[in-house]
């Protein structure tokens, strides 16, 4: 049984949160896209965390953890984050790498912070992470495998060479920087190998076999449908795919293995970085909503930077969705909103004075203002709430009207940050 836990829209849903839930009954979760350039939030008995590049299963001794091939491996932010869990009391997580991962290198993060200076007012609010340079050239066939590292010498230098080749091009002439040096990218990838051999598997062999096997794996993805290059509000998207269906091949399982899709929505909208937002909301509106919102505040698990807030854009939701394949929703902060008398939901746009209900590219999309309806507010708090039937009518009303908007089951509700904060319907 292999199901996939993504997020709806920009990303920030809560993916961490229902991902760890969901690990306590899975063997296996696997991270198959993305790096540390987002983070999923987990609060547990052992604390509060932030997790970048390990799955969410890591607080399980039962679970194997798996780095696919369809991420952007940082080694030395790995080998931190798994140091900085049993710094805190977590036992050693059982975490293994795929052997086609390819690695972000420190060039990488060069070349994305010279980029976004280079770009100013036009950035795309990028994290420095290094993404969007390490897809380029896993797909430009000049980014290192997990595999290669282990290669001889010679195949490996007469590789930096070629990759340097085009690289210092950029570095001289576009960014005026100092060129890299051969020796400094063979080092590096020397310190890589050492720093993964001991979690490097071949992880297609073992999902097959756990598959073959009965056993339950989790597919855990990055951000949302909305930062998807394809489906997404590009160019101010990510650098791999964010979809479900993209699972099956940054993990490397069959496509029909997926059988469950859940995606995360959450009660209002946030988003980190640039792009368009159509139900954004400024001011002093945002500033509560911010402040009341997630666990200490909506603030970005990997930057810090305050998300830029909005209410519930159900126009987005639906194609987010869509475009993953739900098969169920988990809605989640859903106790942020007990403060509010009424509660806007962008349920149309109005693009250039028309009104529509399907999410149009960007162009359009740019040109598109929220259309409202106000639902009443249940004026309490939430949390502790175990039972669907126990939470307030005009909570109820609030998740059955989305859920009808959406057209697919909301089974989970999220009613506050801890492991115990859920309800199932």
């Amino acid at each position: 049984m292999v199901k996939a836990i993504v997020g709806a829209n920009w990303g920030d849903e809560g993916k961490g949160k229902i991902t760890d839930v969901e690990a306590e009954k899975a063997d296996l979760v696997v991270r198959f896209q993305g790096g540390c350039n987002a983070g999923h939030t987990i609060v547990n008995q052992y604390g509060k965390f932030a997790l970048h590049q390990l799955p969410s299963g890591v607080f399980y001794d039962h679970v194997t953890n798996v780095i696919g091939n369809g991420v952007a491996l940082s080694p030395e932010k790995l080998v931190q984050e798994i140091a900085g869990l049993e710094s805190r009391g977590v036992p050693k997580p059982h975490v293994v790498v795929s052997d086609r991962a390819q690695v972000v290198m420190p060039y990488h993060i060069q070349q994305d912070t010279f980029e976004e200076a280079r770009l100013a007012g036009k950035s795309f609010g990028s994290t420095k992470s290094g993404i969007a340079p390490f897809y380029s050239d896993k797909y430009a066939k000049i980014g290192f495998q997990v595999a290669e590292l282990f290669d001889d010498e010679a195949s490996i230098r007469e590789k930096i060479d070629h990759v340097l080749s085009i690289k210092n091009v950029l570095f001289r002439e576009l960014y005026h920087q100092p060129e890299l040096k051969a020796d400094d990218v063979y080092n590096q990838l020397m310190q890589y190998r050492e720093m993964l051999e001991p979690y490097v598997a071949d992880t297609f062999s073992l999902l097959h076999e756990a598959l073959q096997g009965g056993k339950t794996i989790l597919l855990e993805g990055q951000l949302g449908s909305l930062k998807d290059p394809d489906w997404g509000i590009y160019p101010m998207v990510t650098s791999s795919s964010t979809l479900a269906g993209y699972g099956a091949v940054g993990a490397g399982l069959p496509p029909y293995a997926i059988q469950d899709i859940i995606t995360v929505v959450k009660a209002y909208s946030s988003a980190v970085g640039a792009g368009e937002f159509v139900s954004e909301v400024f001011g002093d509106e945002a500033d509560e909503l911010r402040h009341r919102g997630g666990d200490g505040g909506e603030f970005g698990a990997t930057t810090g930077r305050p998300r830029r807030m909005g209410w519930l854009d159900l126009v987005a939701t639906r194609y987010g969705c869509r475009a993953q394949g739900a098969t169920q929703v988990a809605f989640t902060v859903l106790d942020v909103l007990g403060y509010l008398d009424e509660i806007p939901v962008c349920v149309a746009y109005d693009l250039n004075g028309k009104r529509i209900e399907s999410f149009p590219p960007t162009p359009l999309l740019k040109h598109c203002k929220p259309i409202y309806e106000k639902l009443p507010g249940w004026k309490c708090d939430i949390r502790g709430i175990k039972k669907y039937e126990d939470l307030p009518e005009n909570c109820r009303k609030y998740i059955e009207f989305a859920e009808k908007a959406v057209g697919v089951p909301f089974k989970m509700i999220s009613n506050g940050p801890s492991r115990d904060d859920i309800i199932y319907r």
